[in-house]
């Protein structure tokens, strides 16, 4: 395992060296991750409409996971200064045992809608009966597919009593592999639903895939000692998340602060973070909303967290293949399956949960992240060089002022000598 103890002390070109010699890059892979690697316009158009250039973020890397015994580095691509800092120490601090991840096989939901049905019980009666004709069609939508550990497991249906009147839904099961599989599940639902009309006499409105992927999820555990982190700190956490269980104001912003996470890593390996969101925040408010991490100690006065929540996320795909960094970026962290990421992600997730919720309820959050923020400000003042950007965060954090007439007062003292 190559060490990246220190990394952050390393300039961009030495990093970026370390990481090709320690994942194994090709000068080719090295250059992706270089503005010369950057998302070209003609690529760009052909992804999405009415092209007229590409946004970009900063990636970086958060180091000191060792996930199920196994060494992860893990690119994360963020706006947000303290994120990938927070992953790193929050981390670090459950070595050398680390994290503790399982994922369920990558099994998505696709649903039918079925509507101005005369006969509700008989509609119902006539899917079950024709059970093996169902799935034997939408199979046989599935057959290139099946050499990859894919196909459809099975469908459920169930009666909704709307204003509109009674919908029949046919919730089919289907494991999509590697791959998100929302193409794949849509196709299915698409080709099967004459049947579905056929045999219900009723009306098949929407075919689409549900991003509540109730099926598969991710789950990841780690222990924060008390002779690392501290007392005051694990209460701190236990309180803060006995909070969020309790008020959802509170909430919302916990959850968001997983998110900080798996989303940093889900655009840097081209995965769809929309729909990540979307599937974590649904089942989060399942029942009621709640937070999607869970603490409490263990016999030692140790502090065990653990998240669970669905990630449909793809190692394979049409997307990734179109960035120009994120098939680097799954290279980078090793992960050899969808299910494999979904569990990095997990990791990461629980990691800035746990770093959030220490900070916030000891220090306060302010300190280290307008610490990192300050670099901003000295470039959004004006700030040209790396000695000018330094010198102006250094004095804005050890003077604990980071209003912005202030930096540009502090950057023309520095420019004056």
């Amino acid at each position: 395992m190559e060490d990246f103890s220190g990394f952050y002390k390393l300039s961009v070109e030495e990093r970026l060296a370390k990481v090709k010699k320690a994942a194994g890059l090709s000068d080719e892979e090295a250059d992706a991750l270089k503005d010369s690697g950057a998302l070209k316009l003609e690529r760009a158009d052909k992804t999405v409409e009415n092209v007229i250039g590409a946004v970009h973020l900063p990636l970086g890397l958060a180091t000191n996971f060792t996930i199920n015994g196994k060494h992860h580095v893990i690119p994360m691509a963020v706006e947000e200064s303290s994120v990938i800092a927070a992953a790193c120490k929050a981390a670090k601090q459950t070595l050398p045992d680390g994290f503790k991840a399982d994922a369920d096989e990558s099994i998505m939901i696709g649903q039918v809608q079925i509507t101005h049905l005369e006969d509700v019980t008989e509609a119902t009666k006539n899917l079950a009966l024709n059970r093996k004709e169902i799935l034997g069609i939408a199979s046989g939508h599935m057959k290139q597919h099946e050499r990859y550990g894919c196909g459809v497991r099975d469908f459920e249906t169930k009666v909704l009593d709307t204003e509109r009147g009674p919908m029949v839904i046919v919730d089919f099961f289907i494991a999509v592999g590697d791959a998100q599989g929302a193409n794949m599940v849509n196709t299915v639902l698409e080709n099967v639903a004459p049947s579905l009309t056929q045999l219900t006499g009723g009306t098949v409105r929407l075919r689409i895939i549900s991003n509540l992927a109730t099926r598969r999820k991710a789950r990841a555990s780690a222990v924060w000692k008390k002779s690392v982190v501290g007392e005051e700190a694990i209460e701190g956490v236990l309180d803060a998340c006995e909070f969020a269980k309790h008020d959802i104001y509170r909430c919302a912003t916990h959850n968001k602060g997983i998110m900080n996470g798996i989303d940093a890593v889900a655009i840097a390996t081209g995965n769809d973070w929309r729909s990540v969101e979307a599937g974590a925040h649904s089942f989060a408010s399942l029942g009621h909303y709640k937070p999607l991490t869970h603490y409490h100690r263990n016999e030692k006065g140790d502090l065990i967290g653990s998240i669970e929540l669905p990630l449909a996320v793809a190692t394979v795909g049409p997307a990734i293949n179109s960035s120009p960094t994120a098939k680097t970026a799954l290279k980078i962290m090793g992960v050899k399956s969808s299910k494999e990421l979904a569990m990095v992600m997990a990791c990461v997730g629980l990691a800035n949960n746990f770093a959030a919720l220490s900070a916030l309820s000891t220090e306060g959050i302010q300190k280290g992240h307008m610490k990192l923020h300050a670099r901003n400000i000295a470039m959004y003042t004006g700030a040209v060089t790396p000695g000018e950007t330094e010198a102006v965060a250094e004095a804005l954090s050890s003077e604990r002022n980071f209003d912005i007439e202030h930096a540009k007062s502090v950057l023309e003292k520095i420019r004056k000598g």
